[in-house]
This record gives structure tokens, C-alpha cells and sequence, in this order.
């Protein structure tokens, strides 16, 4: 396989066996291993349910242990197998399948190390989200860039395709973040390690089923972290 998909789980029942038959249907060389942080709901269960297929890998962890340390159980599986590029989306169908060919495309075409799937570029696009959460995502994104300078409009999106040669520059396993700030300080690791990033517009829609698990908690991490990246770039 060429490319493996990371998806993170944590109760996602209601949507996880529809989006494995939508990504294991594209035109594309790919894999996907599922990161499961003990889902209560039988995530995990459902997925193991169809380990016969080859292209369908599963990571049972003991707990929650955060969205980055998923993210990074599945780049160590992705260098593991040799692909060539790893992506991650969301389990939600926030992330539409059908627009990973069009982040490969950009990423062969311009030789990028890094494409992120975005929702501020030209021709991306946010549906069904409220006035509160548009502001809080466009803040984050705005903050990223004022503070550690990086010049992407999308810094938060989790619709992403890296090259795994990213990873011999960029350990993830030295991220600090664990959560949703992950993203955040991911994608100012590769900027500042040099790498190139592109950015491919895409639609986002929000969740169809099952609940959000962005915390509060969540959300003042990620203003520390977005904090401490600024204070580095200052030192």
C-alpha cells in the first residue's frame, strides 16, 4: 500500500464501519489502521469484526489517552509497513473520504511533504456549525499564525496527508501536546523544520452521529500550547 489512513476512535459506533466501506472503496493504493482509546460503545469491536481484509489494521489502547498519542500510534504503524504517505481524518464524517485523491494529487504535484485538508483557503468550506464554534476555530487559526508566524490558514484541521519521510525530521513521538493541540503543534514542526506545506480546499461538515469530545479542558490546553510556541519562536 502507498498511503495509510490513521483514524482515531473513541466512541464511534455509529460511524465507523460506514466510512471504512468509503475508504476501502477509492481508487487508491491505501490501508487504514483504526486507534482505539477503549471505546465503551463497541468501536473497537466492530472494527476487529472485519480484520480479514489486509488493508484493516486496529490498535486497541487501555484508556483515553489523547488524540496526539493516537496520531502517533499510527505514524509508527505507518513507518512500520514502508507506505508513503500517512493521512489522518476524523472518524465523524467531518472529513469526506472522497477528497483524499485530491490531497494525494497536490502532494505529487508539488512534491509537498505536508497537504492539509482546508477550510479557509479558496473553495473551502464549513456546514452546520454555529456562530460560536466558527469563531472559536477561526481564533485558533488566527492566533497560530500571529503568534509563531507560520504562514497556513488552516493550522487546527485534522484532514491531513503527510509523507512519512516527514517523520526522519519530525519525530512524533517528541510532541509535547497529547490532544487536540497536537494539530496545532505538529504542523509548526514541519514549518520550522523547513518541509513544504500545502494546503488543498475542502469541505468540511459537521459530525452526523454520535457527540463531540472537544473538552473545555481541551480548549485551554490548546491556548497554552499556542502560548508556548510563541514564546519559543521569540527565544
Amino acid at each position: 500500500m502507498r498511503i495509510l489512513v490513521v483514524i482515531p476512535t473513541l466512541d464511534e459506533a455509529e460511524n465507523i464501519g460506514p466510512l471504512l466501506d468509503r475508504l476501502l472503496a477509492l481508487p487508491l493504493d491505501l490501508g487504514v489502521v483504526v486507534v482505539d482509546d477503549a471505546s465503551a460503545d463497541g468501536t473497537a469491536a466492530i472494527v476487529r469484526a472485519r480484520l480479514a481484509d489486509p488493508r484493516l489494521l486496529l490498535i486497541e489502547r487501555p484508556g483515553r489517552l489523547g488524540l496526539g498519542s493516537a496520531y502517533a500510534a499510527g505514524f509508527a504503524e505507518a513507518r512500520r509497513l514502508g507506505v508513503d504517505f500517512a493521512a489522518t481524518m476524523d472518524a465523524d464524517f467531518s472529513h469526506e473520504p472522497e477528497a483524499l485523491p485530491a490531497l494525494l494529487n497536490r502532494a505529487e504535484r508539488e512534491a509537498a511533504d505536508l497537504v492539509v485538508g482546508s477550510r479557509y483557503v479558496p473553495g473551502g468550506s464549513i456546514d452546520n456549525w454555529g456562530p460560536g464554534r466558527r469563531l472559536l476555530s477561526a481564533v485558533a487559526n488566527r492566533l497560530t499564525r500571529g503568534l509563531v508566524g507560520i504562514p497556513v490558514a488552516d493550522c487546527t484541521s485534522g484532514y491531513r496527508l503527510y509523507r512519512t519521510a516527514v517523520f526522519d525530521r519530525v519525530d512524533p513521538d517528541r510532541i509535547r501536546s497529547h490532544g487536540y493541540s497536537y494539530l496545532e503543534e505538529m504542523i509548526v514542526a514541519c514549518w520550522r523544520a523547513g518541509l513544504v506545506i500545502r494546503e488543498e480546499p475542502i469541505r468540511f461538515v459537521d459530525r452526523r452521529a454520535g457527540r463531540s469530545k472537544i473538552s473545555q479542558i481541551e480548549i485551554l490546553k490548546g491556548a497554552v500550547t499556542l502560548l508556548r510556541l510563541g514564546l519559543s519562536r521569540r527565544r
